[in-house]
């Protein structure tokens, strides 16, 4: 019987407790008309359930050795085994209409994974799966708290975010030296911010890059030390105290500001 050991170069934890394994699967129970892409199932411990849930299930996977495992032991994914890296290749070529994504995501790259689900969010009607606590406790942040700050403000306009459970890090192996827990995100309603989204993603990280200062401080990044509003209430707060709402203002004032700077220069060219 071949055993296949985990890879530290690829973050690989493989989860040993099936009942873990079983409850993740059922994340998708809504989703099973769908089709659904596992990233990194390693040896199939969550595979198994998604399978016999009757998904119509796609594993992505980096592993050669564990590649050579799924053919071995999984007939049902004959031709369905992607040896490509998730975070490079084209989902477009996959899907063309809405489908999920799931799986025990390597704790090292899982923020990456949820920005590539963010940049396929036309498709992506559900992104569930294992990751770090402390990631998701950012995901499902709330304003207000502590853990609310980049990757919140970025997901949450577009995915309602449920932190469902945390898991021991002994059901591991090896067990890493984090807890790990379960979170569902599921694409809302908002199809438009209202606002420039680059800019909004600057205006964002910007704000959050001295998290500890009013935004009249961390914002002179981008406004300048000049910019003739600051005394609008909004630049009183700290960043982790806006709601999604407060930050598409935000970046309207800052795109306001910026234009009529452009604007201003022009007409000096100008003249």
């Amino acid at each position: 019987m071949t055993i296949i050991r985990p890879k530290k170069s690829l973050g690989q934890h493989f989860l040993k407790d099936l009942g873990i394994a079983q409850r993740i699967a059922e994340t998708l129970a809504a989703y099973r008309g769908l089709p659904v892409l596992e990233v990194g199932p390693g040896t199939g411990v969550l595979t198994q359930f998604l399978l016999a849930a009757g998904h119509d299930l796609t594993v992505v996977e980096i592993d050669h050795a564990s590649i050579d495992y799924l053919r071995t032991h999984f007939s049902a994914l004959n031709g369905r085994i992607i040896d490509e890296d998730f975070l490079s290749m084209p989902l477009e070529r996959l899907y063309d209409s809405s489908f999920c994504v799931i799986g025990n995501y390597p704790y090292y790259i899982s923020s990456q994974i949820f920005f590539k689900v963010l940049e396929h969010r036309d498709r992506v009607v559900c992104c569930s799966g294992m990751i770090q606590k402390e990631v998701a406790e950012r995901l499902a942040a709330s304003p207000g708290r502590k853990t609310y700050g980049i990757l919140s403000a970025l997901i949450q306009p577009w995915y309602d975010v449920e932190y469902l459970f945390t898991v021991s890090e002994q059901v591991f192996d090896p067990p890493p030296k984090v807890k790990s827990a379960v979170i569902r995100m599921t694409r809302n309603s908002r199809m438009d911010l209202g606002c420039d989204e680059v800019l909004y993603k600057k205006v964002v990280k910007t704000s959050f890059n001295q998290r500890r200062k009013t935004l009249r401080n961390s914002m002179k990044p981008l406004l300048g030390k000049d910019y003739p509003d600051y005394a609008d209430m909004i630049f009183d707060k700290r960043p982790e105290q806006l709601g999604i709402d407060d930050f598409v203002r935000l970046t309207k004032m800052t795109d306001t500001y910026l234009r009529s700077k452009e604007g201003n220069v022009e007409q000096t060219l100008n003249h």
